[in-house]
């Protein structure tokens, strides 16, 4: 079944030579790879796993898990892609200003990736680089603007299809 997964748990006492050791919950999830996902030679899975110490259902934990990963991910993002580890003073207002602002970019961001290119998450540190610094020109003849963009440049189609999706929105009443 594609897009399945199998969950395994088992205990695990880390440390047990020690007095005070005690048993954790040791959870492992396999999945099929996804086409373009980088793994070693011959793995036929990949494999994520963590330790917990929480009660209930193992796979609730599991999906849990994952939640708590996508989470993790856009702290990263908002850290490394709009410049959040960056603050640029001592002064608490400035750097409120600053978290508004890349906060505002951020979420921009994703939503124009999320609506416009209709793909999984793309980093913003990916369409910062291939989307938003784009270089083109704008030319205007007969009162019509005309966005003229690089010859052979590899993401043109998806660009022009994700602007053709955002100006399909319709506008606020």
């Amino acid at each position: 079944m594609e897009g399945a997964a199998d969950v395994a748990e088992t205990a695990y006492t880390p440390f047990e030579n020690k007095p005070d050791a005690t048993a954790v919950r040791f959870i492992v999830r396999r999945v099929k790879p996804t086409p373009g996902s980088q793994l070693a030679l011959f793995a036929d899975y990949s494999y994520h796993a963590f330790i917990t110490d929480r009660d209930g259902d193992t796979l609730d934990l599991e999906a849990d898990h994952r939640r708590h990963a996508e989470i993790e991910n856009a702290i990263r993002d908002l850290k490394y892609g709009v410049g959040l580890n960056h603050l640029p003073s001592g002064r608490f207002p400035a750097n409120a200003a600053w978290l508004a602002v890349q906060a505002l970019a951020h979420n921009l961001a994703r939503w124009t990736g999320r609506i416009g290119l209709v793909e999984p998450v793309m980093t913003t540190k990916t369409l910062r680089r291939r989307f938003f610094s784009l270089a083109g020109r704008l030319t205007r003849k007969a009162r019509r603007l005309t966005l003229h963009l690089p010859q052979g440049w590899p993401w043109q189609n998806q660009f022009s299809s994700a602007l053709a999706r955002l100006r399909a929105l319709p506008l606020p009443s």
